[in-house]
C-alpha cells in the first residue's frame, strides 16, 4: 500500500491492513465476476482507492454523518471511505444485484459495520444525507435530478451539505449544463500520478456561494 501511505501518511495500520485485505479480496472475487476492468486490476491501489480517497483530502467527515454512495458498482468509493471513516455511515446503492451482492460480501469479510447496500433506484429512496458521493455514473445534468431531494436540511459539518461527484476529461460543457452552485478540486493538486491528471472532484451545494472555476 505504498501509494496510500505516501499520501496519507497519518493513516492508521489498522486502515493500511483492512485496504490491503479489501484490494485482495476485490482480486479474488474479480476471479469470479467481473467487477472491477481486468486492466485495471493491477492499478487498483491507485485507480480505485486511492482515486476513492482524494475525497479524503478534501472533506473530513465528522461521526455520524451519512453518505449515500449511489451508482456505487462495485463498492467505490464508498468502500474505501467507509474503512477510512470508521464512524461515518454509508449507504450503497446500485441496480446490478449481482454487484452487490459482491460489495455485501467483501463489506462483511472486512466487518464494515458502517456500511449498508441497497440493490434499486436511487430515485426510490426515501432516507435522507448529509453528503451524496459518486464516481462516473453519467452526465450532472442527467444524475443530479436522480438525488436533488437525497441531502437532508440541518448541517453538521464544515463543508455544507451537497453531492461529491468524482469526474475526469474536458467538463466545460457538462458544468455548463448545471445550475447549482459547485467547486472544481483538481486531484492533481493532491498526486503526481499520471492517471489523476484529468482527474476532479467536482462539489455541489446550494450553500456555496460562488461557482468556482479555478
Amino acid at each position: 500500500m505504498k501509494l496510500i501511505e505516501k499520501y496519507f501518511p497519518d493513516i492508521s495500520n489498522e486502515k493500511l491492513q483492512l485496504i490491503e485485505s479489501a484490494c485482495n479480496l476485490y482480486r479474488e472475487w474479480n476471479e469470479k465476476i467481473n467487477i472491477i476492468s481486468r486492466k485495471d486490476m493491477e492499478f487498483i491501489e491507485e485507480r480505485h482507492f486511492l482515486h476513492s480517497l482524494s475525497i479524503a483530502k478534501v472533506f473530513d467527515f465528522k461521526p455520524a454523518t451519512e453518505i449515500l454512495d449511489f451508482g456505487t458498482g462495485g463498492g467505490f468509493p464508498g468502500i474505501p471511505l467507509a474503512i477510512y471513516f470508521p464512524e461515518v455511515k454509508f449507504t450503497l446503492i446500485d441496480s446490478i444485484g449481482k454487484k452487490m451482492s459482491v460489495v455485501q460480501a467483501i463489506s462483511n469479510e472486512l466487518k464494515l459495520h458502517n456500511v449498508t447496500t441497497v440493490v434499486g433506484r436511487v430515485e426510490d429512496l426515501r432516507k435522507k444525507f448529509d453528503f451524496v458521493t459518486c464516481r462516473a455514473v453519467g452526465r450532472l445534468s442527467k444524475i443530479y435530478p436522480w438525488v436533488r431531494n437525497a441531502l437532508k436540511s440541518d448541517q453538521q459539518n464544515s463543508k455544507p451539505n451537497g453531492y461529491i461527484f468524482l469526474k475526469g476529461g474536458d467538463l466545460e460543457e457538462e458544468l455548463s449544463e448545471i445550475s447549482l452552485p459547485y467547486d472544481r478540486i483538481y486531484l492533481s493538486n493532491f498526486f503526481e500520478e499520471n492517471f489523476f491528471e484529468t482527474k476532479e472532484i467536482i462539489y455541489l451545494s446550494k450553500q456555496l456561494k460562488n461557482t468556482k472555476h479555478d
